[in-house]
């Protein structure tokens, strides 16, 4: 019964967590109704020739050929027997809730976790976990489906619970959660989002040390960074399967180091990606604003028709053009909604900095700051310059503007400190009442001073793309029009100011009435609750709601096959290609779902097959559309070999064709290359930029391109006859069975992507493959007639899953352990 009555509070807590989720999704999630978005649907057909292979043979493929012409799956279905029993743990931890409404339990859970071992009352830690897992960035990504992305946020506040309990002297509760909370935080697969709170981490470990050298507490310091360390190796550990796999395909990957050396050399890093793409998705320095304001720069990028306080200010005579232009005014290509953290959290955040005392105050400002200045990137670029070339891994990333996850755990967590002081000290209101002033007057002022003078403090309401696209209209409209859309957008921004300002207001009276001793503390925790719930409950609202909600069939039922998908897979050949250029070719999925497809959506496919495309497959593309049409779609009369020699060396048999109503139609290729030919001659070059080039020279049918590097493996071919052919008899995503034969021997060219790992067998003995033509795969072989077997079965994956159960079993072993003794001291 005692034990019962301490945990009884916190059970409470979990309790409301799972009712919020359930209502925030309601009535959805109780109809079975699910979201459906595009980087979830697009998943789908990336992963369809996988799901096959396992449903078929029971085996996971690390290779598919559904998209970019083939790419390993470690970052599309990174599943791996040992990171099996890490999803049944994470199911048990959500409660099997289901979808969408288990990602909030989790947020809220997570957090109350964290402050939890920060030592906070249970109700002021169901405040705080609140005020953080409805922070509209997190709720925005369940939106837009970057789910990985909401599981890693999810587990990241725990995972820090754990280092907190370690630093406070609980060795053994720190080692368990941060080992666990690693692990799944790792087998989230996000690593973009747990690099981030990395910096979270250190400047926390820095607080501490200062705490230590401060107060001469070196050895529990020492004990407490031993803990950490080796709880999170064992979360490492536990995922070295995906971890291995991700940072080696990372080297061949578009987030990996450019073997070319371009022109523009300047808009390299020394690592990673380039810094235009980085930076493409930048958060304006007056948009952070938006921590403030939700509506700052108007919202999302949905039309500005949909927006009721704009449209009672609109001229009627373009109410057209309205449902064009988007209600988002910032300077990024576009985005789902603002990072708002809610209006009297950001008021508590800063009386945290004036009130809390210690060095984890300046750790989590400096966090917050760091947080800002890089989502600016681009608009903030010498400083983005410095992480881009000097800090490990940094350069890896882009979308910028995300790293403000950061500021996004440190606004509410000091928030919440700073509550705590004033709840825990009981002359609180003699020592800070010139404080909480000052809080109020720079967060509630400031947004009567926006909603007053809007124009003083933001000069324009239109961003510059589109100020270029309305400079296209007739010169009588354009300024007429540019006064109306800037009248409707300082509605929309005043709004939102007057709502924060009021929501500031009312939550400083709950403070004062605490502090005056008119109400009691926990009734004043329970109205500052309910008001930072319903404020981010309906900002949230704006940008995920029920009408987003599709049946689930819509997910379950098969992607329904058009008569183009039909007339192609008549064609029973084991192994060919399909481009489609009736769709967004490198933006979508859909082609993947029943073909192989040169074209695909990925945010990291292969570095080179990128390069690939822009060099050679979007230039043969455009001329490949003009050139069928003037032919009238007959492939006879168009010049194949060489209008696209690079797409009919990936085997591109089929293309697919737009026509009127929607409609398209199939058209074969005659000139596509096949499965793999013999070549006359391969030419060695030095270095990536001549391998490149030499790719656009060469007659591909009977020439190849090879770097010097695998001179060795190929060695020199010889000129051949019409008897040398290769021809291919058994095909799985993961093994390619050919015959061979030639008079002659020589270098053989597959029309499959190279990757490390890849390894062949020539009758049955190994051989070693090249690379060729900047991506294929190429095999020298002997005279006669011979069995060749191309196979994907990486050992690494056989090693990385021994040291994961090994990890395992440590885990379990401090866990057998940590029973015992806590049953032989209640047995004393």
């Amino acid at each position: 019964m005692t034990l019962l009555k301490k945990w009884l509070p916190d059970l409470l807590a979990v309790l409301l967590f799972a009712v919020l989720a359930f209502a925030y999704f309601f009535p959805a999630d109780i109809e079975g109704r699910i979201l459906y978005r595009h980087d979830a649907s697009a998943g789908r057909g990336a992963g369809q020739e996988v799901a096959e292979y396992m449903q078929k043979t029971g085996e996971r493929s690390r290779w598919t050929n559904a998209l970019f012409g083939g790419m390993p799956t470690y970052q599309m279905a990174p599943s791996y027997n040992s990171t099996d029993k890490l999803s049944t743990m994470t199911k048990i931890y959500h409660l099997f809730l289901p979808e969408n409404v288990w990602y909030v339990f989790a947020y809220l859970l997570g957090f109350y976790i964290l402050l939890r071992a920060f030592d906070f009352r249970q109700h002021l830690a169901a405040l705080g976990s609140i005020v953080w897992a409805f922070s509209t960035y997190f709720l925005i990504i369940i939106a837009a489906g970057h789910i990985w992305k909401v599981w890693a946020l999810a587990y990241l506040p725990p995972m820090i619970a754990g280092i907190v309990l370690a630093y406070r002297g609980k060795y053994l509760w720190g080692f368990l959660l941060t080992a666990i909370f690693t692990a799944f935080e790792i087998n989230a697969n996000h690593v973009q989002m747990t690099y981030y709170y990395l910096f979270i981490i250190l400047a926390m470990v820095i607080a501490w040390l200062v705490d230590a050298i401060r107060h001469k507490t070196y050895v529990a310091f020492a004990k407490a960074t031993g803990v950490c360390v080796a709880g999170a190796a064992i979360g490492v550990c536990i995922n070295l399967s995906n971890l291995y796999h991700t940072w080696q395909y990372g080297q061949e990957s578009m987030r990996g180091k450019s073997e070319l050396v371009k022109q523009n050399s300047a808009n390299q890093t020394s690592s990673g990606l380039e810094r235009d793409y980085i930076t493409q998705w930048s958060y304006g320095i007056d948009e952070t604003w938006t921590l403030l304001v939700p509506n700052t720069k108007g919202g999302a990028s949905v039309p500005m028709s949909e927006s009721k306080i704009a449209m009672e200010k609109a001229n009627p005579t373009y109410e057209s053009i309205y449902q064009q232009i988007g209600q988002y005014w910032g300077e990024q290509p576009g985005t789902s909604g603002p990072v708002y953290v809610g209006a009297f959290v950001m008021m508590l955040f800063i009386l945290g900095l004036l009130i809390v005392k210690g060095p984890m105050k300046w750790a989590l400002l400096a966090a917050t700051i760091l947080s800002i200045l890089l989502s600016w990137g681009k608009n903030f670029m010498g400083f983005t310059d410095f992480f881009l070339d000097y800090v490990p891994m940094y350069a890896k990333f882009r979308t910028v503007a995300s790293i403000l996850v950061i500021a996004e755990f440190t606004i509410p967590l000091l928030a919440m400190m700073a509550l705590k002081r004033l709840y825990d000290e009981p002359d609180a209101f003699a020592k800070y009442r010139k404080h909480i002033c000052i809080s109020f007057a720079l967060t509630a002022g400031f947004c009567l001073l926006f909603a007053l003078m809007p124009s003083l403090f933001f000069d324009s309401f239109i961003s510059s793309s589109e100020m270029r696209a309305l400079s296209t209209l007739p010169q009588e409209h354009i300024a007429p029009l540019t006064s109306n859309l800037t009248e409707m957008r300082k509605a929309v921004f005043t709004a939102d100011c007057w709502r924060s300002f009021w929501i500031i207001v009312v939550g400083t009276g709950a403070l004062f009435a605490m502090m005056y001793g008119k109400l009691k503390k926990a009734y004043a925790v329970g109205i500052i609750l309910v008001l930072c719930l319903v404020d981010l409950w309906q900002v949230n609202k704006r940008y995920l709601n029920d009408e987003m909600f599709v049946p689930k069939s819509e997910r379950e039922a098969p992607q329904q096959m058009s008569q183009t998908d039909e007339l192609i897979l008549r064609d029973k050949t084991l192994d060919y290609r399909v481009l489609n250029l009736a769709s967004n070719t490198f933006n979508e999925n859909e082609t993947s779902y029943y073909h192989k497809s040169i074209g695909g959506y990925h945010a990291a496919k292969l570095r080179r097959y990128q390069e690939l495309i822009e060099q050679y497959i979007n230039p043969e593309m455009q001329k490949l559309m003009g050139a069928v049409s003037e032919a009238g779609g007959d492939m006879t009369q168009v010049k194949g070999d060489s209008i696209c020699p690079v797409l009919n060396m990936l085997n591109t048999r089929y293309f697919i064709f737009p026509l009127q109503g929607g409609q398209t139609v199939p058209i074969q290729n005659p000139y596509a290359l096949g499965n793999a030919w013999f070549v006359d001659q391969v030419n060695y070059v030095k270095n990536a930029n001549e391998e490149i080039a030499q790719v656009g020279k060469i007659d591909l049918r009977h020439e190849a391109v090879a770097d010097e590097q695998f001179k060795t493996q190929l060695g020199e071919s010889a000129t051949q006859d019409t008897a040398s052919v290769v021809t291919i008899k058994s095909y799985e995503p993961n093994q390619l069975t050919y015959e061979v034969n030639s008079g002659k021997g020589g270098v053989v060219v597959f029309s499959e992507v190279y990757y490390p790992g890849w390894t062949a067998t020539v009758d049955g003995e190994p051989a070693e493959l090249g690379r060729v033509d900047y991506v294929l795969r190429a095999l020298a072989v002997k005279p006669g007639k011979h069995e060749v077997v191309l196979s994907f079965f990486p050992k690494s994956v056989d090693t990385t899953e021994t040291i994961a159960y090994m990890a395992y079993a440590v885990l379990l072993l401090v866990l057998a352990g940590a029973a015992f003794m806590a049953y032989r001291r209640k047995q004393k």
